[in-house]
């Protein structure tokens, strides 16, 4: 009972311990970027050697808080990330819908070279330098805005696997950490299994 009533203060000591110590002011479990949050959780958290192997001891409280940042932060860059597919799927529609523009403008400037110098269009007739000045124009200014609107799937295509690439690093850095925490666990589990065996062999 002696081994077992220590063992119990050793860790309510360590648990009263970490609820008064203030964490430093530029990390914040609740502020602040991702891996600032993980730091957090190092730095606040208590260790201690036994047989040669130093073990971490963390408030529970602060992975269930942790835990919740990270999804939240995952749940945001998934939406972040559904908003700029749609934007590069918008964006790719209005590129076809340009190509198409002009194409038919070609079609319809080839056609109109062919014939006579005196030209109507929309009921007003006017020189052929004329027409093709305006029709150059028209061609000119659709390209233009093709060209902006390809820049702009290619800036939305790098924001995506960005996105991506960052979602998939917060994963895993939240499956490092889970699998780092749930080991930490269990090895203080089995120290306190082995301590009750021992009291129990004791008697």
């Amino acid at each position: 009972m002696k081994i077992l009533s220590t063992v119990l203060l050793t860790i309510v000591f360590t648990i009263q311990i970490q609820g008064q110590t203030t964490p430093p002011q530029e990390l914040s479990l609740n502020s602040g970027p991702i891996e600032d949050r993980f730091e957090y959780i190092f730095k606040n958290s208590r260790n201690y050697r036994e047989d040669g192997r130093r073990y971490e001891v963390v408030r529970y409280e602060n992975l269930l808080t942790l835990k919740g940042h990270t999804l939240d932060s995952l749940n945001a860059l998934k939406v972040k990330l559904k908003s700029t597919e749609g934007i590069v799927n918008t964006q790719s529609e209005e590129i076809e819908s340009l190509k198409k523009s002009l194409n038919s403008t070609k079609e319809t400037l080839d056609n109109t070279i062919a014939e006579k110098d005196s030209m109507s269009l929309f009921g007003m007739q006017m020189g052929k330098t004329g027409y093709n000045v305006l029709m150059w124009g028209i061609i000119i200014g659709l390209f233009a805005l093709m060209i902006f609107f390809i820049l702009k799937f290619k800036s939305s295509n790098s924001l995506t696997k960005a996105a991506q690439h960052k979602l998939a690093e917060v994963e895993s850095e939240f499956d490092e950490h889970r699998r780092i925490a749930l080991e930490r666990e269990q090895k203080v589990r089995r120290q306190l299994q082995d301590e009750i065996m021992k009291h129990k062999k004791s008697k």
